[in-house]
């Protein structure tokens, strides 16, 4: 194989860093830095085709190499977190969380080679200019290879546009892969080139479309950046207790009474203090609220009184909640019958079990009680986290026991299930789930009025994971055009409207809880009525293009 030029070594690792710096990296994304996906692919794309011009294109090999450098960058930069996860809160030796995360880099940067090996076989069929065309369409198939074969949809590239409103108005018909498809595809416009016979009007009319594109983005970006929402008819009240995890959970426990009473207690008395919009972002305002000092006033009283409310929610959380134990459904009864509202739990599920040696299954699950005290069913989180609550090949990890023992050993559930009561269905998932919108929608097509996500995002520390998954949680709320409730331990705790913005949120690592406004949703989108299909037709023309490409080779040979 001939030497790679050191030039296109540097140009796929700069192509890596680029796709890091659009998405979070220690807090939110300040909006000027998502500006970088637009030409994040494009030093990758120039290493792979540019070579083709001095007539020393580069081999399958060759570019399947660079490609798998870009994408290890793009992992190690994009996951790091992976390590403080595994030995701060994993309890695991820093060498071996080290490990692990090096092992996740080189797995998940075979994508990167696929679509690296994709575009260099396109070249050597169609040219560099053929090649470059089928560019948005390699990318979101590969992005749909991520979720479907290994299981990580983290961050796909549409991802980083979540805020750009001009975009997201996609995502409803093709999902995040309909934002994905366009960056991809002005990523490869930059080396298109266009041949245009010089006439005489040639340059004015080419600079007066220009200037017409500009403007009807400019003057669109206007229009639907501030999309008027349906008024809110609802109020919940989401819960962060703000508990330490894993091996960084040290001192006295509290007792499981003690936790149910700080729960409870935090249900049925909001924080007056909340942020009105994405916390820890410049410009985001801090409210206080005075109403309930002055009810307390009014009532002559030091002590508010309770915040009526339409739905309590409780994070997925470290708390030693566990459906069988009966304080804990003794409690949950009591509370849901004295705010007069249903609420979602996030606890231990145990079923009875012939095959295991405790005589139980556990599961990672939401219970879900009425306004009358009735557990009236449950949802056992159906996509788990590997490493975190299983452990895949389990007999080769021998030396993750101690976050095993830390997180538990859970099976996965077998079905999505909503929930109705008072005339509103609610559909809830758990966490890592939220990177799934192709499971999410499931929800909406079940009937969901509304969509709860529970989650325990302590696990991340202060690195970017947290914002990370925040992000993918408000793509959820634009594909399925629904209020989604975030109930986390730690944070982020927020509603988010149809369009995916944060509308009311709590602080961060603060012992909190939030009132927040919501409304129920009818509508369907295409996406939630047809997934992913948008995905599936990028990775059909990919396949074609390739089954040709093969075909003429066989048939040259």
């Amino acid at each position: 194989m001939r030497r790679i030029p050191l030039r296109l070594w540097a140009m796929a690792v700069l192509s890596g860093v680029l796709q890091v710096l659009p998405f979070p990296i220690a807090g939110p994304t300040p909006l000027w830095r998502t500006a970088f996906c637009w030409i994040a692919l494009l030093p990758l794309l120039s290493a792979l085709l540019g070579n083709s011009k001095t007539g020393n294109p580069l081999t399958l090999r060759q570019g399947a190499v660079l490609g798998y450098l870009c994408g290890f960058v793009w992992y190690m930069g994009n996951c790091y977190w992976i390590y403080q996860t595994m030995y701060l809160y994993g309890g695991l030796a820093k060498p071996i969380a080290a490990g692990i995360l090096i092992l996740f880099c080189l797995y998940l940067g075979l994508y990167h080679a696929l679509f690296a090996t994709l575009i260099t076989a396109f070249q050597k069929r169609f040219g560099s200019q053929g090649a470059l065309l089928v560019v948005p369409f390699a990318w979101v198939a590969v992005e749909l290879a991520r979720a479907r074969i290994t299981g990580l949809p983290w961050d796909l590239l549409g991802t980083a546009q979540v805020d750009n409103p001009l975009l997201t108005r996609l995502a409803p018909f093709a999902g995040v892969y309909g934002l994905s498809f366009i960056i991809a595809a002005v990523n490869a416009l930059w080396l298109i080139r266009i041949r245009v016979r010089e006439r005489r009007y040639t340059r004015p009319a080419l600079t007066i479309t220009g200037v017409v594109i500009i403007v009807f983005y400019i003057v669109g970006l206007r229009l639907i950046a501030n999309p008027k929402d349906a008024p809110t008819t609802a109020t919940a009240t989401l819960v962060q207790e703000n508990l330490e995890v894993g091996a960084v959970n040290t001192g006295p426990q509290p007792t499981t009474q003690q936790f149910l009473e700080s729960f409870s207690y935090l249900s049925r008395y909001p924080s007056p203090r909340f942020l009105l919009g994405i916390p820890e972002l410049p410009g985001t305002p801090s409210v206080y609220l005075l109403r309930q000092h002055a009810d307390a006033e009014g009532a002559g009283t030091t002590t508010p009184a309770p915040t009526p409310t339409d739905l309590i929610v409780w994070p997925e959380s470290p708390a030693p909640f566990e459906d069988v134990d009966t304080q804990f459904r003794t409690a949950m009864s009591a509370l849901a019958r004295a705010a007069q509202a249903p609420i979602v739990v996030g606890n231990t599920g145990f079923e009875p079990s012939a095959t295991s040696r405790s005589g139980y299954t556990l599961y990672n699950r939401a219970s879900f009680i009425t306004a009358e005290g009735a557990f009236a069913g449950h949802y056992d989180k159906m996509h788990l986290v590997p490493f975190g609550e299983y452990v895949p090949y389990k007999e080769f990890f021998f030396f993750a026991k101690s976050l095993l023992n830390e997180v538990g050993l859970f099976e996965p559930g077998a079905q999505r299930t909503v929930f109705a009561t008072g005339g509103h269905t609610y559909g809830i998932f758990i966490c890592y789930e939220s990177i799934f919108g192709d499971e999410i929608r499931h929800l909406t097509q079940q009937g969901s009025d509304v969509l709860i996500n529970i989650s325990n995002d302590g696990w991340y520390g202060d690195t970017s994971a947290a914002w990370q998954h925040l992000n993918m949680v408000r793509m959820r709320a634009i594909e399925n055009h629904r209020w989604i409730l975030r109930a986390t331990n730690t944070g982020v705790t927020a509603a988010i409207n149809p369009f995916g913005r944060v509308t009311t949120a709590a602080p961060r690592h603060q012992r909190t809880s939030l009132r927040v406004h919501f409304a129920y949703e009818h509508d369907l989108t295409f996406y939630a009525a047809h997934g992913d299909l948008f995905a599936y037709t990028c990775a059909f023309i990919t396949t074609l293009g390739l089954v040709f490409s093969l075909w003429r080779k066989v048939a040259v040979n």
